[in-house]
């Protein structure tokens, strides 16, 4: 039996004191909670903004300058995966619960509730409401992702570093990176990913919740919560613990062909030719106003300003309490691409099909309510989505797939999650054992139940908004590092090239 390392013992600690103090004290969690990310977005939305816009800048750089040649590999490694497979994988790592959950509550929501330019129920509040959303699920989210998966894929491959965040640190931290300095930083990895990972699951279990109730009228509460959630630990419990064999292949090739399902439905008995006019118009506002949204903060409109904090900084949050998982599984699957190969199709080709997802199932939602015909932003955000399926042709079939879709997500999320945390807290190990696996998968489950007990949704976001906070600071590190090795190497390949008389 291997030993367990002193980063699985201390971030299990730390999970599982906030467990307990969830079950007995939920209402002092909840407002302590909520006093936290009050004051931090407030205080850093500022900071938020920039660094974000840092990640997508330097995303580009690497992207035009001479680096962009140098492989995630050795310069002789080949791809292990065809350009296709590739960006299916892509595409279903960011292709989660958020995408369903969001997909007609969030562009309805601006729309219809609470505009971010404070202008509700207008035409323009459409184009708003759109390009907004492009916004938080567009360029600057994948470059989040995109930034900590090469970082982790160029360490690991062609520096051959172990597939931890602290060994992307070596080159400016050196050898503290395998000392204590370097388990804090993966302790703090690991927080980062529980919360990110639990919220997820929180909204999946909200939004099958949601379905259930409004197809079936079952009751809408946190004991079928429980039950929901707990009916998917025993099944992907039992996944994670058959490794990465068919089972998991065949549910992750099914959320794609859902996923496809269901879209392609959508958009056949939905408004197809106003999808259409309304998302080929609103990529170009989302480009023409994309640095004004980058760096806005709304500092002398209160309004506008909270709207901007329960939306913009709670989405910058949840990509960097996400990216440690969603980094380490691009990285594992982009062996042999080229730096500027592998920007190009992680920021450019989901953000497209992300879009297209949100013009269809925003604009549907959109038709039905500026056209009167029923007031689906009235229901809870975990029931929009069964509002909107109601008000079109197939509605209950498009009900259940969507269920089903969520639940097979929740499985692969949180299957892949307890991989990635029972990697992380073995030294990188890429064989993790089950019994870390069966403890991560535990307090996965035992963190999101608690949290949405001590104050639900709203308790899933507060808390991932204060475990991104520290994470932030490290994607700043691992960004210098890199930027470091690149422009070391770059200068020893010119050294070693023959010079021409």
């Amino acid at each position: 039996m291997k030993k367990l390392t002193p980063v699985f013992i201390y971030s299990a600690a730390i999970l599982f004191l906030l467990v307990v103090i969830g079950i007995v004290a939920p209402n002092t969690l909840e407002t302590v909670t909520a006093n936290m990310q009050s004051f931090i977005s407030t205080a850093f939305g500022w900071y938020y903004l920039i660094i974000v816009t840092v990640f997508l800048l330097v995303c580009l750089y690497l992207f035009i300058t001479p680096v962009g040649r140098i492989k995630l590999g050795k310069q002789d490694d080949k791809p292990e995966f065809t350009r296709t497979s590739w960006i299916a994988m892509l595409f279903s790592a960011g292709m989660g619960i958020g995408l369903v959950f969001y997909g007609s509550a969030e562009p309805l929501s601006h729309y219809a509730v609470s505009s971010p330019t404070g202008e509700t129920g207008t035409a323009q509040a459409i184009k708003d409401s759109l390009r907004f959303t492009y916004f938080h699920w567009g360029l600057h989210a994948w470059a989040i992702y995109g930034i900590v998966g090469l970082i982790l894929a160029y360490f690991s491959f062609r520096k051959n570093e172990p597939g931890l965040i602290s060994a992307t640190l070596k080159p400016i931290i050196g050898e503290r990176a395998k000392g204590k300095t370097g388990k804090l930083i993966d302790i703090l990895a690991i927080l980062s990913t529980i919360f990110g990972v639990a919220t997820t699951l929180g909204f999946g279990a909200a939004q099958i919740n949601g379905g259930l109730s409004y197809l079936f009228g079952v009751p809408s509460n946190f004991l079928t919560q429980v039950i929901i959630i707990s009916v998917v630990t025993v099944l992907f419990l039992t996944s994670a613990l058959s490794g990465l064999g068919k089972g998991i292949k065949i549910l992750s090739n099914a959320n794609m062909i859902l996923a496809f399902l269901l879209l392609l439905i959508m958009f056949t008995v939905g408004p197809s030719l106003f999808i259409l006019n309304i998302f080929t118009d609103t990529i170009g506002e989302y480009l023409q106003n994309l640095p004004k949204m980058s760096f806005r903060l709304a500092p002398l409109n209160q309004e506008n300003r909270a709207w901007i904090n329960a939306w913009t900084i709670f989405y910058w949050a949840w990509w960097i309490a996400w990216s440690p998982f969603v980094g380490i599984f691009i990285a594992r699957v982009s062996k042999g691409r080229s730096i500027r190969e592998f920007v190009f199709c992680v920021l450019l080709i989901p953000s497209i099909i992300g879009f297209f997802w949100f013009a269809s199932f925003g604009g549907s939602a959109i038709a039905i309510e500026a056209k009167g015909n029923a007031a689906v932003s009235a229901l809870a955000l975990e029931e929009s989505l069964f509002g909107v399926f109601a008000n079109y042709p197939l509605g209950t079939v498009m009900s259940i797939v969507a269920m089903i879709l969520v639940a097979f997500f929740f499985i692969t999320s949180a299957d892949s999650g307890t991989y990635v945390l029972a990697m992380m807290s073995s030294n990188g190990s890429q064989n993790p054992s089950n019994r870390l696996k069966v403890t991560w998968g535990i307090l996965l489950t035992a963190t999101a139940l608690v949290l949405l007990y001590s104050g639900g949704l709203l308790a899933l976001q507060n808390t991932m908004i204060i475990a991104a906070l520290p994470f932030s600071v490290i994607m700043i590190l691992m960004t210098v590092s890199l930027l470091k090795s690149l422009n070391k190497e770059v200068k020893d390949m010119a050294r070693l090239q023959p010079k021409v008389k």
